[in-house]
């Protein structure tokens, strides 16, 4: 990755710059939003649709795009996912004024100067958590999603790298964690949980992912688990397992999340 002299991004989305592992994935790229929307429970998806209407006579929408980083093995010879596949995801400060304390995809608004989704979302990734994006190689944007309460039009971008290099939290008022989460410990059924808001009901639950440093859940943990179901690497899981966020998040680091 290479950036001009106008700021702008001298690169090109590449979706054959993909390990056969990873193909599943970005061959099935486009099913993501429909699978996303699928575990939405209805009421929830209402609220969001009706958010989006609000922000656009408003003009309160705002542009933003997030970093889905795979790495791992270029010449794995299996096509199942290998062990050392991973994926990156920062938790947010617990100072932020939205989606504090949050497991989240690196990522962030689009400036100005911004020429798109993809150098959105490389800027904001090298910003947050140092990361070399020379050695990245992005290979598809997801279609846009909307998030309150933060009025957002997220587009995530899927890339890929052998070997990222080292990633680490650059600002501690924006970033408590950056992490190389490995993708089997998002496949394990053991971590797979559903998780609702207090002030919502049972039936408002999302999947979410408790491991060992971060609960993932609302917007992250529902792209996560809808790739999964399209790459075909979901495994059965207890979706009966409901706990309300609070109570969720007090089993991070503990027995409660496992890393593999």
């Amino acid at each position: 990755m290479s950036w001009a002299s106008d700021g702008s991004e001298l690169v090109s989305l590449n979706a054959g710059a993909a390990p056969s592992w990873l193909k599943p994935l970005v061959d099935n790229a486009k099913d993501i939003r429909h699978a996303y929307r699928r575990r939405v429970p209805p009421e929830v998806l209402a609220m969001v649709t009706a958010a989006n209407t609000k922000a656009a006579v408003t003009g309160a929408r705002r542009d933003a795009a997030v970093l889905v980083l795979f790495s791992g093995p270029s010449d794995a010879q299996s096509p199942s996912v290998p062990d050392e596949a991973d994926l990156l995801v920062t938790v947010r400060a617990s100072t932020l004024r939205h989606h504090a304390g949050q497991a989240a995809f690196p990522g962030g608004a689009a400036d100005p100067g911004d020429s798109g989704p993809v150098y959105t979302a490389l800027r904001e990734a090298n910003e947050e958590t140092g990361i070399d994006v020379g050695r990245l190689q992005p290979l598809a944007t997801l279609e846009q999603m909307f998030i309150p309460p933060s009025g957002f039009h997220v587009v995530p971008v899927l890339a890929y790298s052998p070997d990222p290099g080292p990633v680490a939290v650059v600002d501690e008022s924006e970033t408590a964690v950056v992490a190389r989460v490995p993708v089997r410990a998002f496949i394990n059924p053991e971590n797979r949980i559903m998780v609702y808001r207090k002030e919502n009901t049972r039936r408002a639950a999302g999947p979410a992912f408790l491991l060992n440093e971060m609960l993932v859940w609302g917007f992250t943990g529902q792209v996560v688990s809808a790739m999964l179901d399209v790459a075909g690497w979901a495994q059965p899981w207890n979706t009966d397992d409901i706990r309300e966020l609070e109570d969720a998040m007090a089993l991070v680091g503990r027995d409660g999340g496992a890393a593999g």
